[in-house]
């Protein structure tokens, strides 16, 4: 493992350093300063307990001279050896580029694929599951547009995600989920595959994204609830169409002002994860596809319900508690999702 020269550790020391002056002073965009302070101070840690290691093995190299020390120092050298490859291995985490989306909120857009009737209903099943998953760590998730079947399936949801490092650990659902059971709806009790397309896109933020107003038709619409029940009499759904990319986002909430802004973060985000896989695109074109590219039409995951089984076919991933996963239980496929990012990354750096 190639170590990071010690002049790249003090100028991160001293950048930290300067923000903790600017934040203290009051100077400067204190919310700005505040979140590169944030980013910053894990790495911080690890470079001060890194150096501390090596000012430890600099003094008990000095007491070798020393004949009373001397065992003392060999046993102090051995601890300290031992410890330090693990400790360079934590700060060359800590130092991995950052995905400056990681912090911001997702939003979630789930499809039914191939499977009709099953697929649908199995991308309701994703629905709950993430909803789940997203109850268990503490963030909020809110539908913003949801079309259901008749028989309750999905035939579309987009919601919005939000919380602490959202887009950090939900990135990696992107992609084609398959799953294999017997549908509810067969009564030959043959297995059927059928699969949903899951979609998660960090949140644009208004410095991301300038839209020009000339660029969008506006309409407003009946907002009607699932099978066309519940229908609204006031015109309060909102449908934007971007007329350059051709994308339509619709928003049905009871306020036509609130769908306005509802529908218009919906499309920034979609205009900005364009412009982020345009940039993957360049950057990864002389690269093996990898984990975390988000490519929308690669099979990552099959849910088997006749084994209870779920596979991550990108990291040959097989977790025999299915039943955990669908109540929401990812964190498991999700850690190992990033430390093998994590190790691409390593990996490319020359780690």
């Amino acid at each position: 493992m190639t170590m990071v020269p010690l002049d790249r550790l003090n100028e991160i020391l001293q950048r930290f350093e300067y923000l903790e002056a600017q934040m203290s002073a009051g100077g400067g965009d204190i919310a700005k300063l505040g979140r590169e302070y944030a980013e910053l101070r894990p790495v911080v840690e690890e470079i001060r307990a890194y150096r501390q290691v090596l000012d430890d093995l600099e003094a008990a190299r000095a007491m070798l001279a020393d004949p009373e020390m001397r065992d003392l120092a060999e046993e102090e050298l051995a601890t300290l050896q031992a410890r330090k490859p693990k400790m360079e291995e934590q700060l060359q985490l800590a130092l991995l580029p950052k995905d400056k989306a990681d912090a911001r909120p997702a939003i979630l857009e789930i499809r039914p694929g191939t499977g009709g009737e099953e697929a649908a209903l199995f991308a309701g099943d994703l629905l709950r599951m993430y909803h789940r998953y997203a109850e268990s760590r503490g963030w909020s998730f809110e539908i913003i547009e949801q079309s259901e079947t008749e028989l309750g399936g999905i035939k579309e949801v987009v919601a919005r995600v939000a919380g602490d490092h959202v887009f950090a650990r939900l990135k990696f659902e992107s992609g084609v989920h398959r799953v294999q059971r017997v549908p509810e709806t067969e009564s030959g009790g043959r297995i059927h595959t059928s699969a949903a397309t899951v979609a998660v896109l960090p949140e644009a933020e208004d410095v991301d994204v300038q839209i020009d107003p000339g660029d969008l038709r506006i309409d407003t619409m009946r907002s009607s609830g699932a099978g066309g029940q519940h229908v609204n009499t006031t015109d309060s759904a909102v449908r934007i169409t971007h007329l350059p990319t051709g994308i339509v986002v619709t928003s049905s909430e009871k306020s036509q002002h609130r769908n306005r802004e509802i529908a218009m973060q919906v499309l920034k985000t979609r205009l900005f994860d364009m412009e982020r896989q345009r940039a993957a695109d360049e950057r990864s074109a002389s690269r093996a596809a990898q984990v975390g590219t988000g490519d929308r039409s690669e099979r990552i995951r099959t849910y088997n319900f006749p084994q209870g089984r779920m596979t991550d076919h990108r990291i040959n991933l097989t977790l025999y508690k299915l039943d955990q996963v669908m109540q929401g239980d990812l964190d498991e496929v999700i850690d190992a999702l990033r430390a093998d990012a994590q190790a691409t990354l390593l990996a490319e750096m020359g780690g």
